[in-house]
């Protein structure tokens, strides 16, 4: 008898340690830094939200511990096609940092990120639409209107000379304030639901195909024309090099040509004046020579002549037939 309600005692000892353990992991909950809690009972909400972290406590069983993130949250915005003030159409692609500001309106209006992420589809992406499509292109492209180092090409001038002017575009105000537009409107109409807009930009924008296509095609036609150019130009100055080229070939011909006639003159003056000293020094000998290479230069193996046997040219003939 006395086991046996030893054994009871033991069964209620554990029973009840058991049940204050349930209570206690029923009833305690932990915060960590980065979330916040809205307690709930039967559905409502009871108290504050608890953004400070660490061990917390409620009602086990009847209470219930709703999370909700406290740190910055991520949107990214679906691609969309937008026609700007100037009627280009583009390719527009957004993205946004947020957080849950205050969550028990959130708990309220929104209950999960999922729906919130929703929230943010419909406010940012109208916001950004209505924003792009009140401006013209170049606003959405460049945040000022400094000047860049763009030239235009606008025909050759009479002196041959490439025209060029510098292309300028005007901006009012600018991408950057763009996207801080498209802040200020998701900020004020997201705020009702519990939820900060921290930041909203522009990751990207693009022309659409059609666009894109015809703009590389007048691209190309561009380039092709100022290359066109550039190959006549070089036809043209490749015909002024060899042009110049024959002109100087012709002075150095020239050139050359009366300077080899002056050293022929004066060569032959030289000879001239040789032959005349020689000559002068024993004539007959003279003569003998230059009829030597007379007979030379006209009188061959097969040569045929017919002379007078008194003909100057055939003395020495005679003279060695003798």
């Amino acid at each position: 008898m006395d086991n046996s309600r030893m054994n009871n005692i033991k069964i209620g000892i554990l029973a009840a340690v058991a049940i204050v353990v349930m209570l206690f992991f029923g009833s305690a909950y932990v915060v960590d830094e980065t979330e916040q809690v809205v307690v709930t009972q039967f559905g409502r909400i009871v108290g504050d939200a608890v953004k400070e972290p660490g061990l917390k406590f409620k009602i086990p069983f009847i209470q219930k511990a709703n999370y909700f993130p406290k740190n910055l949250l991520e949107w990214d915005g679906d691609p969309g096609q937008v026609p700007t003030k100037d009627k280009t159409y583009i390719w527009v692609d957004t993205f946004a940092r947020w957080k849950i500001s205050d969550p028990i309106v959130y708990f309220q209006t929104v209950k999960d990120e999922f729906s919130g992420l929703k929230r943010l589809d419909d406010i940012i992406d109208p916001a950004m639409r209505d924003l792009i499509s009140a401006y013209p292109l170049v606003e959405s492209v460049r945040n000022t209107d400094r000047s860049m180092d763009t030239f235009e090409a606008i025909g050759s001038g009479n002196d041959g000379s490439n025209k060029k002017r510098m292309v300028r575009y005007k901006v009012d105000i600018g991408r950057a304030q763009i996207a801080e537009q498209i802040e200020k409107q998701a900020r004020e109409k997201l705020a009702e639901f519990g939820i900060e807009v921290v930041d909203v930009k522009i990751k990207r924008i693009n022309y659409i195909d059609s666009v894109r296509r015809s703009v590389y095609d007048r691209m190309i036609a561009e380039r092709n024309q100022i290359a066109e150019k550039f190959r006549a130009e070089g036809k043209g100055e490749a015909s002024n090099i060899r042009g110049e080229k024959e002109k100087q070939l012709q002075v150095i011909k020239s050139e050359a040509y009366r300077e080899a006639q002056a050293i022929k003159g004066k060569a032959d003056a030289k000879a001239t004046q040789v032959y005349a000293e020689a000559y002068g020094q024993d004539p007959e000998f003279y003569a003998f020579l230059k009829t030597m290479e007379l007979y030379k230069s006209t009188l061959e193996k097969d040569s045929t002549m017919v002379l007078s046997t008194d003909s100057e040219l055939m003395k020495y003939l005679k003279g060695s037939g003798e």
